[in-house]
């Protein structure tokens, strides 16, 4: 890859650092040699780069957009060697994810473990963001692809594989709303509740329950942590509100059971799979993308449901 762009690799690493003797300790090579690189493009293109400043060096709004085009240079890179190893009949590459919070337990690093036991030439990395944050990186081709909630309003995505996602109580064993499969919102009335703040999706659905029914709720404790809300439920705090999504791992576990709130006006939520609508995966993201498709029905409302139904907490009831 060096070959391709010498000033590409000295550019960017200015511009990480704001310092061509940093770049240069990091590349191993001369700061002279970086300097004259990007002096001469400065003046190839007629506008600098980098502001120089006392304390060193700035990225310019026309260094901004040069750090995006070799970002976005770098993955192309990547992706054009893999296509290369393909031809070669090399299942090898680098695949590059992005998740929303929820699935940074139990299905994808299980898949991971399942690529990487098949397919230890491919190597993945997984980002974990926010749900708006997934889009953009997968609209942007900074990930391979991408799975976050209700995709269908953004042309640049293409959905691979999606299941419904529905909003519940999240209760240990033993309370009494632990022993329904559904229950109306007005259920937690006078129940301490821990309610989730955004960025979380399911954030906005609470807030159109609260809105509609105009309910007083005894708000306990609040998080935009998923992690954070589970454990506050199993510290008996107060009751959680969360996707079955959130809670599919624990469920399973039977450490806490899920109430779906059957309120008309909730609609269940759209998880999906997404890829680049203006770009073919490499054939290294082609067979993770298929991987994570074959289990992508795991996460549905009804498989973690059936496994409730199961969970020996439930069977006492």
């Amino acid at each position: 890859m060096p070959a391709f762009s010498r000033f590409l690799r000295y550019f960017m690493a200015v511009g990480r650092h704001g310092s061509i003797r940093k770049a240069a300790d990091e590349l191993n090579v001369s700061a002279s040699a970086i300097a004259r690189q990007i002096l001469n493009v400065e003046a190839d293109i007629g506008t600098p780069l980098f502001e120089r400043l006392p304390t060193g060096l700035r990225l310019t709004a026309a260094g901004e957009i040069m750090m995006g085009a070799g970002n976005r240079w770098q993955k192309n890179m990547i992706d054009i060697r893999a296509q290369i190893e393909d031809l070669r009949g090399l299942k090898r590459g680098h695949v590059e994810m992005a998740i929303i919070d929820a699935l940074a337990k139990g299905y994808i690093p299980a898949a991971v473990r399942a690529i990487q036991e098949r397919y230890p030439g491919i190597t993945v990395g997984v980002r974990v963001l926010a749900n708006d944050e997934v889009r953009r990186a997968v609209a942007a081709g900074e990930v391979d692809f991408g799975i976050l909630f209700e995709p269908q309003t953004y042309r640049d995505l293409t959905v691979r594989a999606f299941v419904e996602v529905f909003l519940g109580f999240v209760a240990p064993p033993g309370h009494p709303l632990a022993r329904k499969s559904e229950a109306r919102f007005s259920a937690c009335t006078g129940t301490p509740l821990i309610v989730p703040a955004e960025p979380l999706a399911v954030s906005q659905q609470i807030a159109v329950l609260m809105g509609a029914t105009g309910m007083e709720v005894d708000r306990k404790a609040t998080s935009d942590n998923i992690q954070m809300i589970t454990s506050l439920v199993q510290e008996g705090v107060g009751i959680g509100i969360l996707s079955s999504l959130d809670v599919i791992t624990e469920v399973q576990a039977g450490l806490l059971c899920f109430t779906r709130i059957s309120d008309a006006l909730l609609r269940p939520m759209t998880l999906a799979l997404c890829t680049n609508a203006a770009r073919t995966p490499s054939y290294a993201a082609g067979i993770v993308l298929s991987e994570i498709e074959l289990g992508f029905a795991q996460l549905s409302y009804h498989e973690s449901m059936r496994v409730r139904a199961r969970s020996p907490a439930q069977s006492a009831d």
